[in-house]
């Protein structure tokens, strides 16, 4: 049976990792900028990470949401040390679609209304509403278009506050920094508008922290940098390092009752156990301090290459921006630099999503290829 073709593929095969390196079947070495989409956050293989999967797999690898699972508690509780929202509740899921399809169906539950209000470039999944609050009309189907979305320019403060003032806006969606969209950012301005829009008009503030969130920004979660408090927060990506899973936080606005919310493999035990390893890494490695620095260190260097235009996004979730479309500039660095780096919907911008562990040698490496393949143009 052949593979269903809906992927670009480059022509390697990973076989094993660890922290930022990839080695692949033929025994090339590779250093990882993208992370699978910013999915590795701990490192590749981190042990500790290893030890927890291992050992809770060997005990308990599944049950269903029908029984006590204390490593979900376990889990809600590292949570609230590093974000800080204690008062919030957790639902966990699969990925950060279904992450974000629960918060957008919490919130019409909430206030009874439908209209989703999106911003230009948007991308928050794949699935049903997910995909159709996604600034990306090629991907979505038919049956996906029957949602009442509206996509606002990002930072336009008027267009904001006359669409909420309507009265039937559900909820505003937005990425605490866009991924795909090509990590364009709301000003503080901007996020502050949101929130006080929102609680002007019973409007749901869901904040899509899935890529831009565990501490990728230098914050726990990005929309930390502008002193908000949304309603529900969305996580997935790096909070597993590589385990599908998925969660959303939810404010103590919002009633819980049986069957409102519902998932088979959310909140399993083995995704728990990945997940709680992958705080306990941060906090003991203390990456978010790490992020910081190295993202200083990496702009630092950007800065000295005359052919970046532009350096884009916060912490290890940046960007690259040149004069021209970087698709033949990423073959070079995987195939002659043997470098992972990520692209955006914008073709210009090169995607920079390393594990937060990252040191400055491996970025002193980084450079060292973009150099080589910029030279190969």
């Amino acid at each position: 049976m052949s593979l269903f073709n809906v992927y670009p593929i480059y022509n390697i095969t990973p076989v094993k990792a660890l922290g930022a390196k990839v080695w692949d079947d033929k025994g090339q070495e590779y250093l990882d900028f993208y992370g699978g989409h910013g999915v590795i956050s701990a490192g590749h293989s981190h042990p500790l990470y290893v030890k927890a999967v291992s050992e809770q797999v060997a005990k308990l690898g599944f049950y269903s949401n029908s029984i006590e699972n204390p490593l979900q508690e376990e889990l809600g509780k590292k949570l609230v040390s590093f974000s800080g929202y204690s008062d919030y509740s957790l639902f966990l899921c699969n990925s950060g679609a279904e992450a974000n399809e629960n918060a957008l169906k919490l919130a019409s539950f909430h206030n009874g209304k439908k209209k989703i209000v999106a911003f230009n470039k948007a991308f928050h999944g794949r699935t049903s509403a997910a995909v159709a609050a996604t600034d990306n009309p090629s991907i979505v189907a038919p049956i996906n278009a029957g949602h009442e979305v509206v996509f606002l320019p990002l930072n336009d403060e008027e267009a904001l506050k006359t669409e909420l003032a309507e009265g039937d806006v559900c909820c505003v969606i937005i990425e605490g920094i866009q991924g795909v969209g090509g990590l364009d950012e709301g000003t503080t301005s901007f996020f502050k508008a949101i929130e006080k829009a929102c609680n002007n008009n019973d409007v749901v503030l869901i904040l899509d922290e899935i890529q831009s969130g565990y501490g990728r920004s230098g914050k726990f979660f990005a929309h930390q940098h502008h002193d908000i408090k949304p309603d529900v927060i969305t996580m997935a990506k790096g909070m597993g390092n590589g385990f599908p899973i998925g969660g959303i936080l939810i404010s103590p606005k919002f009633k819980a009752s049986f069957g409102l919310l519902g998932t088979t493999f959310g909140g399993n035990h083995l995704a728990c156990a990945a997940a709680t390893a992958v705080l306990d890494v941060i906090k003991q490695e203390n990456l978010m301090d790490n992020v910081n620095a190295m993202s200083s260190y990496f702009k630092e260097q950007a800065a000295l290459i005359p052919q970046v235009k532009n350096i884009k996004g916060r912490g290890l979730m940046l960007g690259l921006e040149f004069d021209f479309d970087i698709n033949e500039l990423r073959k070079k660095l995987i195939y002659n630099e043997f470098i992972f780096t990520g692209s955006a919907s914008q073709k210009n911008l090169l995607r920079i999503l390393p594990p937060l562990s990252i040191n400055k040698e491996d970025i002193d490496r980084f450079f060292i290829g973009l150099k080589n393949a910029l030279k190969d143009l």
